[in-house]
């Protein structure tokens, strides 16, 4: 699944985060966590409760897991009592006995396998007016020969049970219990036996988004993780696998289109206008996987021939006013298939593969099998519509669910504890996949932005967990960027052991052991193992440690004419494990060595720290001192880590490097550096933020200068650290608004000080080309953009040249850019260019670029913003129950405007606790996602913490209080 980890999937022109809105290439998770070409992540990790976006893949955009060992309520936090659900109360009339259960904590160590096998499904949907019944019929064979018969106990929620039957006889009231959540059996037959029921669902009145809700007018489901209880009773975990058929019946004018997983068996005209299909899926699924829509929407339709010569059906539906900006996610599904034959040897294996686009989804995209349901802002690509991240995503995202196909839905995980199985791995995938189809050192870059700025701060904060969770109360808060996209590093760091053929031995044994299977991360470590002979038992510490290791080299030194450092490693406390507790880690730390006399490579090596603290030797021999020779630590962000030298390198060391290395990421995080150090001595009065400053010059005007380098590295260069990175380098109880402050300030004089430069290249970068997304085109946009981003700082700014820059943009990615220069100050000329933007989209119906429009003005740094964001929950175009509406306003203003989020009033502060609270009242996972922008506030000062604290406070004794919430509130607390 993608989730989307912040609002709205819009993306600036500028890389420095002018629109700071990111995708989560969960996915969230936001996700599903990636960076589009515009954001950065100022306060992301406050945004995340998963991620999804975030998941959205992008976009974006889902959840915060949870710290091992903590008691699920303790008297001081306990949960108010929630109201039965909607239809609970109606049970009692289908002459069951009721009884209503308290949420409970689950732990990966309790793990039991079930007491009964669901070997077929039979689903049939009558879709009606008011009202859906589904009837469903299982073929269940109890596992084991005990005596007794253990009780059948399915999972349900915001059900009304009609009927229940077991081979073919009608239940007595005593032979069953419907609780609030379960339906019990309690003798079920010993030997293997249909059960027969029938629920009634009203899809119409499903604000959560879960299970099987209406979108626009047509009907649609999402069933991770835990959906399909939403639709009928079932075993919704994913260790129940069973082979599935399903009959949808519906009216034929409002539902022309009837869709659900596998092949279609048959199809005709029912009574009354009506007409039905029927479906089979030959694979065998877990229920989360079940897919259903049914509606009146367009498309388009190609095909792809596998490499056995199988022809492939494939075809994109969305809305008929979206259909024109459905090729590009068309194109890019192609581009996946042939990659993953050619980079994996994975053929697709059924006839059709549907995507259906829709606007109402909580998260970025579902990998359905053979049926995605994504969210519309990670398929839909025009160049009057979406930016180049835009596109970038739906190319990411797309490739994400397709990749699924075998590493999560041929292989899945055996619970959701394993999540990282199938997601990190997929993450790893499709980050492999758009390195391959974009710009590698770019996306690496991106990925690793995303790393720093939301998953190290999550591991800094209450919901800090390992990438396999030991313990959650609610599922849909365990889509987290440390699942995701640190779960990814952990596959890169597979990968970077045992070498590309080595990573690639290791797939191949996974999926021939484990095919049709679902499995834990402990098969996939010894697969990896197995397959290269290669013992990785501490490198399961990835899996059960949390927090971001500290590598530190020290004690560079000559000896015997080769160059000898010293690597520690140290892991600060996370809740539930100790610093002292922890043991080391297997990390794989790729450096290179440099001569500093002429500015020449000497040696290039991975070093494998497998102690707390080791000795390593460059391979080649050196003829000067130690001090001749400059060390690149952790080159391509070889492991989640944070990279440290004692003593720190200097201005003029890290100036060498970004002139130097010939490592990419290392190149810009050496640029990265020097910024970090001018905006911090500026916050903290430092006796050295002159000669910082005067460095950060020379770094910006450097990126500028660099006329035969990528442009698209070159904007990258231009981009300051954002307000999340900056703050995890400062100890708690510091001032967030001084620190934005301090940024602002820097911005502004690197602007200044090099206006005629970004001026030249601004100017050199102009074009009358038509669109198109070649990585030229690309990076020309991009830094002609991050050169706008920063005339706009500049005393007078350039309102007149984003003016005339709007004007002449033949694309959104240039007229987005031009808006969001604008954005953070009145003007005649941002007026206009906003109410362009507006009316443009309007008149259109194009969503996804009034969702733009809403999220450039709440992430704009204005002194109004709050009165802004006020102002814009009451306009015509806003929508609370639509997740991506709501996000682009509400979650962008509380994770990408920290200035106004943060002001010393609290205002900010309060107004995202009543959002939260109203909320959680229609749609609980996207309240829990807004509440964790409360997580972080133990590091800023006294003031704020009380504030924060008591909204938190608030949130948690709120009566009827989802379980989502509750959790990540009553976390946040602890």
């Amino acid at each position: 699944e993608t989730t989307a980890l912040t609002a709205s999937g819009s993306s600036s022109g500028s890389p420095d985060g002018d629109c700071r809105v990111v995708r989560i290439a969960h996915d969230a998770s936001l996700q599903k966590t990636q960076l589009d070409d515009a954001a950065t992540l100022p306060m992301l990790a406050q945004n995340l409760s998963i991620l999804m976006l975030c998941a959205a893949r992008t976009v974006a955009l889902r959840g915060a897991a949870l710290a091992r060992n903590l008691p699920l309520r303790s008297a001081s936090l306990s949960r108010p009592a929630r109201p039965p659900s909607r239809l609970y109360h109606a049970l009692m009339a289908s002459g069951g006995a009721a009884v209503t259960l308290p949420p409970t904590e689950k732990f990966r160590k309790d793990y039991v396998a079930l007491p009964y096998d669901i070997e077929t499904v039979d689903l049939a949907f009558d879709v009606q007016k008011d009202e859906t019944l589904v009837t469903s019929t299982l073929g269940c064979a109890p596992r084991g020969k005990g005596k007794k018969a253990a009780p059948l106990v399915l999972d349900g929620e915001d059900l009304r049970l009609v009927s229940v039957e077991i081979d073919g006889v009608a239940l007595a009231a005593d032979a069953y219990e419907v609780g609030e959540e379960t339906l019990t059996i309690a003798a079920p037959p010993k030997k293997p036996f249909t059960l027969k029921t029938v629920v009634a669902i009203e899809p119409e009145k499903n604000t959560q988004l879960s299970g099987l809700y209406a979108s626009s007018g047509n009907l649609c489901t999402q069933c991770e993780a835990e959906g399909f209880r939403r639709i009928t009773y079932f075993y919704d975990r994913p260790d129940c696998m069973a082979s599935y058929t399903c009959r949808v019946e519906a009216d034929k004018a409002a539902f022309p289109v009837l869709l659900s997983n596998g092949n279609e068996v048959g199809r005709g005209d029912a009574d009354g206008g009506r007409h039905w299909a029927k479906f089979e899926d030959p694979f065998k699924k877990p229920s989360y996987l079940f897919a259903l829509v049914a509606g009146d929407l367009g498309g388009i339709q190609g095909d792809f021939t596998t490499k056995s010569g199988r022809k492939v059906d494939l075809r994109i539906w969305s809305e008929h006013r979206n259909v024109d900006q459905l090729a590009w996610s068309l194109e890019s599904l192609k581009k996946s298939m042939k990659w993953d034959e050619d980079t994996y040897g994975l053929e697709y294996d059924l006839g059709v593969y549907h995507v259906v686009a829709v606007e109402d989804f909580n998260m970025g995209a579902m990998e359905n099998k053979g049926l995605n349901v994504f969210n519309t802002a990670c398929v839909l690509a025009a160049p009057s519509t979406a930016t180049d991240g835009d596109y970038d995503r739906v190319l990411g995202v797309v490739a994400h669910e397709y990749f699924h196909n075998w590493s999560g839905n041929r292989v899945t995980c055996r619970d959701w504890f394993q999540l990282t199985l199938k997601e990190g791995l997929t993450v790893f995938r499709d980050q492999h996949f758009t390195e391959d189809m974009t710009s590698r050192a770019v996306k690496r870059i991106d990925d690793v932005r995303v790393m720093r700025s939301a998953q190290f701060a999550q591991d800094a904060g209450p919901m800090a967990h390992p990438i396999r969770p030991e313990s959650y109360v609610a599922m849909d808060n365990f889509y987290t960027v440390t699942v995701y996209n640190k779960g990814a590093e952990v596959i890169r760091m597979y990968r970077t052991l045992l070498g590309y053929d080595g990573f690639r031995k290791g797939m191949d044994l996974y999926f021939e052991r484990h095919d049709g299977s679902a499995v834990t991360c402990d098969d996939f470590r010894a697969a990896m193992a197995d397959a290269n002979g290669y013992d990785l038992q501490q490198f399961e510490r990835w899996y059960t440690q949390a927090g971001t290791p500290t590598i530190t080299l020290s004690k560079k030194q000559v000896v015997n004419g080769k160059v000898e450092v010293e690597l520690s490693q140290n892991t600060a406390d996370t809740p539930g494990q100790a610093a002292a507790e922890k043991e080391p880690f297997h990390v794989p730390v790729a450096c290179a060595l440099f001569d500093r006399r002429t500015g020449a490579k000497v040696a290039d090596q991975l070093f494998s720290l497998r102690a707390g603290r080791q000795t390593f030797a460059f391979d080649a021999a050196v003829d000067g001192a130690a001090d001749d020779y400059v060390v690149s630590l952790l080159r391509g962000f070889s492991a989640p880590v944070v990279a440290a030298q004692e003593p720190k390198l200097s201005s003029a060391d890290l100036l060498f490097l970004a002139a130097n290395d010939d490592d990419p990421v290392n190149r810009w995080d050496a640029a990265q550096q020097i910024y970090s150090r001018a905006v911090l001595d500026a916050f903290s009065g430092a006796a050295t933020a002159s000669a910082s400053l005067e460095a950060a010059t020379a770094a910006f005007k450097a990126a500028l200068d660099d006329k035969e380098g990528d442009p698209s590295l070159r904007a990258l260069n231009l981009a300051l650290p954002g307000f999340s990175e900056l703050g995890l380098k400062l100890d708690d109880g510091f001032d967030p608004v001084a620190l934005c402050a301090a940024g602002k300030a820097v911005r502004k004089h690197l602007a200044t000080a090099c206006a005629s430069e970004l001026e030249a290249v601004y100017a050199s970068l102009a074009s009358d080309a038509p669109f198109d997304v070649e990585a030229a085109s690309v990076g020309r946009r991009r830094l002609r953009n991050a050169c706008l981003a920063n005339l706009a700082r500049v005393d007078g700014g350039f309102k007149a040249g984003a003016a005339a820059h709007y004007g002449a943009a033949n694309c959104m990615t240039d007229e987005l850019a031009a808006a969001v220069a604008l954005a953070g100050e009145a003007s005649p000329e941002r007026d206009e260019v906003l109410s362009k933007f507006y009316g443009k989209a309007k008149d259109a119906g194009a969503e996804l670029v009034i969702n733009k429009w809403f999220a450039l003005q709440a992430s704009a740094d204005a002194d109004d913003a709050l009165d802004t964001v006020k102002r814009l929950v009451e306009h015509e175009a806003f929508s609370r129950t639509t997740p991506n509406r709501y996000r682009a306003v509400v979650n962008t203003f509380a994770g990408a405007n920290p200035r106004a989020f943060h002001a010393a009033d609290g205002a900010g502060y309060a107004f995202i606790k009543d959002e939260v609270i109203r909320t959680d009242k229609t749609n609980n996972q996207v309240a829990a996602r807004l509440c964790g922008s409360f997580g972080t506030w133990k590091k800023y000062d006294a003031p704020r913490q009380a504030l924060m604290k008591a909204c938190l406070e608030e949130i948690v004794a709120t009566e009827g209080l989802s379980k989502d919430t509750f959790e990540i509130a009553s976390r946040s607390l602890k």
